[in-house]
């Protein structure tokens, strides 16, 4: 059952090592994950063999420098840039292909750019690769048929690195999808094992001890997530919200951190409007 999401924060002092590495444990947390990772690589996979076109377009010298690029017909359409999640060590854009399908269906383009993970590359540097990625976008995606307005979005650890890139020049609008936006406990879990963060790190990447960007930016979250990761999202909220930064708190009925992503891959999906009502 899930609790008052503020009490994860409140408790965190007094909490067992094992209660906090649960506190974030999403995976642990839903019980048929395996079924949802497996139906989007699935998905994902035929998306990539029927739009084979832009795949794998270095924009520097790691492997994980690559982009997969889904343009639209008219090169001026809006462009969704969708940064995967993964808690800075796992997965790959190329799983989560079968998520353009949704704004693809109303004419934008649609961008995942790969990003190294830990414990081969800091958290200093992950966010370094997904502003290269946009520096590379802003100078060469006019010839690849994208040249529209970007919304930047991400799941998870994609979600913080979404809040991180809304200052980039060449991002208009941002959609965080279940983020995770202040770093301090990451420190006291698993997770750090191969992030190692710094204190550095945490003060100068966690969102929400950053100065607020004014651009619009959608914070959403499942009903159903981890009640940290629901405190991050409204915490987040509260603060743009105070310094009267545009872009709504919208909380998905009944999606769990797996599940909600489903509202970005269906065209008609709660996070599909979101994103289109973001340039409007």
């Amino acid at each position: 059952m899930l609790v008052d999401p503020k009490s994860v924060r409140e408790r965190w002092a007094s909490l067992s090592r094992s209660e906090r590495d649960a506190a974030y444990d999403n995976s642990g947390a839903v019980a048929d994950v395996a079924v949802h990772r497996e139906a989007r690589t699935t998905a994902s996979a035929a998306y990539r063999a029927a739009h084979p076109a832009g795949l794998d377009i270095a924009y520097g010298r790691n492997d994980r420098h690559r982009w997969d690029l889904y343009p639209a017909a008219n090169p001026s359409a809006p462009c969704l840039v969708f940064i995967h999640g993964g808690y800075w060590q796992m997965n790959s854009r190329e799983s989560f292909a079968a998520l353009a399908e949704g704004v693809a269906a109303h004419g934008w383009s649609v961008a995942f750019p790969g990003y190294r993970l830990a414990p081969e590359a800091k958290l200093t540097e992950i966010v370094g690769d997904i502003s290269a990625s946009l520096d590379w976008l802003g100078q060469h995606g006019v010839d690849y048929g994208i040249a529209g307005d970007v919304v930047v979005s991400g799941w998870s650890a994609g979600g913080h690195l979404t809040a991180m890139a809304l200052n980039h020049p060449r991002v208009r609008a941002g959609l965080a999808i279940s983020g995770v936006f202040e770093l301090g406990p990451i420190r006291d879990i698993y997770l750090n094992e191969k992030l190692r963060l710094t204190e550095e790190e945490i003060v100068t990447l966690s969102p929400l001890r950053l100065p607020v960007v004014a651009k619009p930016l959608a914070i959403a979250y499942g009903s159903q997530e981890l009640p940290a990761l629901i405190e991050d999202s409204r915490a987040l909220h509260a603060l743009r919200s105070a310094a009267h930064a545009p872009g709504p708190l919208l909380p998905v009925p009944g999606a769990n951190h797996f599940t909600i992503l489903d509202a970005l891959r269906n065209p008609n999906g709660l996070l599909v409007r979101q994103a289109l009502d973001l340039l409007q």
